[in-house]
């Protein structure tokens, strides 16, 4: 063997090396299972709810104190929701573009709005009440918010969904403490 093909042999080892803790490394870290995946969306949705009706008493009311307000049910609402929505962002993705898939979430927005808030007003727990909008439907749902429905499918499936998909659990980590020379970070592994 010359001394050219040795040197390229040896440079090859570590990267074989590196590409089996690579691969160790991967292979102890899992997918979120649905329930984790429920609990993200439904804590993103219960803060965004938050964040929105403080915003709204703020632009209607001038309201400086930013009260937000939500209920409960909103944790399975959302939840609930956004996860169905995950279900249809992995069906359609490579098949409808994404402004038709925005659209299709938004109809499902206002779809399970309505079954939802009709079910909850059934033992007087319906925590929204449209009633004042010009374009609402039994209080319960509003043309008026098709636009934010919108917006917030579209940031749903591209930063909500999305990164939640390419979170990992380590089952053999150590909490607080990266496994072994390749952590998991962010769904990424993380080589520096």
């Amino acid at each position: 063997m010359t001394l050219s093909l040795m040197f390229e042999a040896r440079q090859d080892l570590p990267t074989h090396r590196h590409q089996s803790a690579l691969f160790g490394a991967m292979s102890s870290a899992e997918p979120l299972t649905a329930l984790s995946r429920w609990y993200l969306y439904a804590i993103h949705g219960y803060f965004c709810e938050v964040m929105f009706t403080a915003a709204w008493e703020f632009v209607v009311n001038f309201n400086w104190k930013f009260p937000g307000v939500t209920s409960v049910w909103a944790l399975f609402i959302y939840g609930t929701s956004i996860l169905i929505v995950e279900r249809m962002y992995l069906r359609l993705r490579g098949r409808c573009p994404l402004l038709v898939r925005c659209l299709i979430y938004t109809l499902w927005t206002y779809l399970w709005e309505f079954t939802t808030g009709f079910i909850l007003r059934q033992f007087n727990a319906c925590p929204w009440d449209y009633s004042q909008f010009d374009f609402d439907f039994m209080g319960l749902i509003t043309l008026e918010y098709a636009v934010p429905w919108f917006c917030g499918a579209l940031i749903v499936e591209q930063f909500i969904i999305r990164n939640t998909l390419r979170l990992r659990f380590d089952k053999d980590a150590e909490p607080g403490e990266p496994s072994g020379p390749l952590a998991l970070a962010n769904g990424h592994v993380k080589t520096d």
